[in-house]
């Protein structure tokens, strides 16, 4: 191997280890004084590019084969210095190993010399596989034009070029247009970078500020749930206010002041246990505000609706029903806020129903009596003769033709009693009426119509009056509304019974009376028991004096009567057996029809009534009649006939009676028969 030391200008060991910085492994020789000239370099390859990038004025010309020197032989340069235009030795080694070209090292004197420090050690070793520097430098030349090889331009090349010249200045042109293009299109990215950066930046910030939102949200709902029922609980919607305020009376302003009710209560229990909340004495206005409207509104309607109840032709039913049933609250509020005012509402309402039914009913009751009616007098009972007989009359007026009906018999009168109808005769259709009636048809419809208007209106007043009034005020109300409708039904009834003579008349009404008393009670309206007790009253003593007159009737008859057959009934006897005849009387057939028919009227009689006790003082008065009767026939055997024909007779009428009662009647008269049946 060869060491860099030989190159220096003074021998060196050959054990010398080579400078780091050298990658030459030909000796150096020292220069001399003078220029010496180089011997001539062996010719190279003209592609390789590393002798033409060292020096492009070097020699071609190589080197004679037998001109080499050995390797160790030293040779002096002249001491005129190296020749000029000639490159460094080391340098030209340099740029053939491919490393960097060294500044050499001037000495003393200007002159070329040596690295002053040696390298210890040789870091890289070169193995030259047997070849010399030239052939080595040669192959490293060969490997480097392969590696990059160098183009060269022939005359037909520019020829070509010479002819896409315009091909490649359009494309110049075209690349410079592209290049203007992708300008804008960075100056386009650019901005859109510098704009999605600012929107990310405010999308960052909304992020933020939607966290900030949700995290307050978060916190808004758990104070919500804490504190939404106690505000809830205290607050009043403005939908409520301004249904109060301005809306119309209907369902809605109902549910208003229902939750209008619902927050008072609460607010005046949160008073009482917070006296100083600040929330409370704020809404406490606005709530007396607002309770005042309402009572002023709620005053407008009802007295709106009681003024219409005035008006001509007006079914106060409906209006109640409607008006004042529907939004009965409205009243409670009212009668809680403004006792007073309630009060004076209610005298009002009180006032106006007073002169309503007893208006209505009045012309009802004139309507009535228009209808003609049987009218039975003093000459109607047991003890007359029907010698002459007069039809029905108009109520109160004196009478008519000749009777076409028979006041002792019941016939289809009971008709009255198990009518399934349940409603009155209305009032045209009574004006209109030509046909004559008994008195308990008027009697009937009047307190019919009177018992349905009376019991709607009990019931009425209970559910509309019930939150703010006791039962004894209702009651109350409920009979200064009546009295004076009450008054004039007892003013009809007595009229109808205190002059008849009707007896079936009079206890078919005592038994429609009872049949009132009974739907009253079943329809639980207690207020009417007066009227109904009052009319009873009128009734049952009516009842008492006809059967007296009934009696009294047959005593005097009886008294007429002789006490014994007289001398022509005695001759008419002896001489013919036909001459007294034994058939029944008409009092029989009078007597027996009315029997039955206050029998048929109390089959359902307590003990109580007093028809048991009038019907045996009636039954006694007949069979002394009948007695005596019986006596005027001088013959045994034809008197008893008589007697038996005629008890016979009642027993037949009266075989379909019913009821205790009439058992007991028609028992004692079949023994009667039977004993004289012989």
């Amino acid at each position: 191997m060869w060491g860099l030391d030989r190159l220096s200008a003074h021998s060196t060991p050959s054990g010398t280890p080579p400078r780091r910085d050298s990658y030459s492994p030909a000796p150096r020789r020292p220069y001399a004084a003078g220029p010496m000239p180089l011997p001539p370099r062996p010719g190279i390859n003209p592609r390789s590019s590393s002798l033409s990038l060292v020096s492009p004025a070097s020699s071609t010309t190589s080197l004679p084969a037998g001109a080499r020197i050995p390797n160790g032989a030293g040779r002096r340069r002249p001491l005129g210095g190296a020749p000029p235009n000639v490159p460094d030795p080391l340098q030209m080694l340099e740029s053939i190993m491919g490393g960097p070209p060294r500044k050499p090292v001037a000495s003393k004197g200007g002159r070329v010399g040596t690295m002053p420090n040696k390298p210890d050690e040789i870091d890289v070793d070169i193995d030259f596989g047997g070849l010399s520097l030239r052939d080595f430098a040669a192959e490293a030349a060969a490997d480097t034009q392969q590696s990059s090889p160098v183009h060269t331009y022939s005359a037909q090349s520019v020829e070509e070029f010479d002819k896409e010249k315009d091909k490649f200045e359009d494309l110049h042109r075209s690349i410079l247009a592209c290049d203007e293009v992708l300008k804008s299109v960075e100056t386009y990215l650019t901005n859109f970078q510098a704009d999605l950066g600012a929107v990310s930046a405010e999308i960052e910030s909304l992020q933020n500020r939607s966290s900030a939102l949700n995290t307050k949200l978060e916190n808004r709902k758990v104070v919500e749930k804490i504190l939404g029922p106690a505000v809830e609980d205290i607050s009043i919607s403005p939908a409520v206010v301004r249904k109060i305020a301005e809306g119309p009376v209907d369902d809605g302003f109902l549910h208003a002041i229902a939750d209008l009710e619902k927050r008072s209560r609460t607010i005046n229990a949160k008073t009482k246990e917070q006296p100083d909340l600040k929330a409370l004495s704020d809404i406490k206005p606005l709530l007396t505000n607002l309770t005042n409207r309402a009572i002023e509104r709620i005053r407008d309607y009802i007295v709106a609706q009681i003024k219409a109840i005035r008006s001509p032709s007006i079914n106060a039913q409906v209006i109640q029903q409607q008006a004042f049933l529907k939004y009965k609250d409205l009243y409670a509020f009212l009668s809680k806020h403004q006792p007073d005012l309630a009060g004076q509402i209610c005298q009002a309402y009180i006032y106006t129903m007073r002169w309503y039914y007893l208006n209505h009913f009045t012309r009802y009751r004139t309507s009535l009596e228009k209808m003609k009616i049987h009218v039975l007098d003093r000459y109607d009972v047991l003890g007359e003769e029907a010698g002459a007989k007069r039809g029905g009359t108009l109520l109160g007026q004196a009478r008519g033709g000749p009777a076409a009906y028979d006041a002792f018999a019941l016939g289809r009168r009971v008709d009255a009693l198990k009518s399934p109808s349940v409603h009155a005769l209305p009032a045209h259709l009574a004006e209109e009426e030509k046909t004559a009636h008994h008195l308990e048809t008027l009697f009937r419809s009047f307190n019919l119509a009177l018992i349905d208007n009376a019991s709607f209106e009990y019931t009425f007043l209970t559910a509309y009056f019930s939150p703010s009034q006791s039962y004894h005020a209702i009651s109350r109300t409920f009979a200064a509304i009546f009295e004076p409708t009450f008054a004039l039904g007892q003013s009809l009834t007595k009229q109808l019974v205190e002059t008849t003579t009707d007896t079936l008349g009079v206890l078919l009404c005592v038994r429609l009376n009872q049949h009132f008393a009974f739907e009253l009670q079943r329809r639980k309206v207690p207020a009417v028991e007066g009227y109904i007790n009052f009319t009873n009253m009128l009734l049952w003593p009516r009842f008492q004096q006809i059967l007296d007159l009934h009696c009294t009737s047959l005593q005097k008859l009886t008294s007429s009567l002789p006490n014994r057959p007289s001398t022509s009934a005695l001759l008419s006897s002896s001489t013919s057996n036909s001459a007294t005849s034994t058939a029944p009387t008409a009092l029989t057939q009078k007597f027996a029809n009315l029997v039955h028919g206050i029998l048929a009227l109390s089959s359902e009689a307590g003990d109580d009534e007093p028809v048991s006790v009038s019907v045996g003082r009636l039954r006694s008065e007949y069979e002394a009649y009948l007695t005596r009767l019986s006596k005027g026939i001088g013959e045994q055997r034809k008197r008893e006939r008589f007697l038996c024909n005629n008890y016979s007779l009642v027993c037949t009428i009266l075989t379909d009676v019913e009821g205790k009662l009439g058992e007991e009647v028609l028992g004692h008269f079949e023994k009667l028969r039977d004993a004289f049946d012989k």
